[in-house]
């Protein structure tokens, strides 16, 4: 049975490197996609409201690229992946401008046709 997510890994501030702890989330994601038929995978990026709005659309761009390199190396496929680049939206810790959250720093992955709605 397909187990859509969010799958969630995280990021150190202002970086899009990936960690050893979120390695080990997404090798569990790619494990789980074989069990999903080809479905359409969307990854979200965000960041912390430290920086400016523009600056972290583009890092949030960087960690959404970053976690696409990673699974499309262990074998998924780059055609059914969508990024987008959400920047400092949808806070999962709500915090004042110029903070620096973990939580919020972060690349969602969701399986299936509504992956990302």
């Amino acid at each position: 049975m397909c187990q859509p997510g969010p799958y969630i890994v995280f990021f150190e501030w202002d970086k899009s490197d990936i960690t050893p702890e979120a390695a080990s989330i997404l090798d569990n994601a790619v494990t789980a996609y074989a069990d999903c038929a080809n479905t359409t995978i969307m990854l979200a990026g965000y960041t912390d409201t430290s920086g400016t709005p523009k600056y972290n659309l583009g890092l949030s761009q960087r960690r959404a690229d970053a976690v696409k390199a990673y699974i499309t190396g262990k074998g998924i496929a780059d055609g059914v992946i969508t990024t987008k680049a959400l920047g400092e939206t949808n806070l999962r810790v709500q915090t004042a401008d110029g903070v620096r959250e973990l939580q919020n720093r972060r690349v969602e992955i969701m399986y299936g046709p509504n992956a990302g709605m």
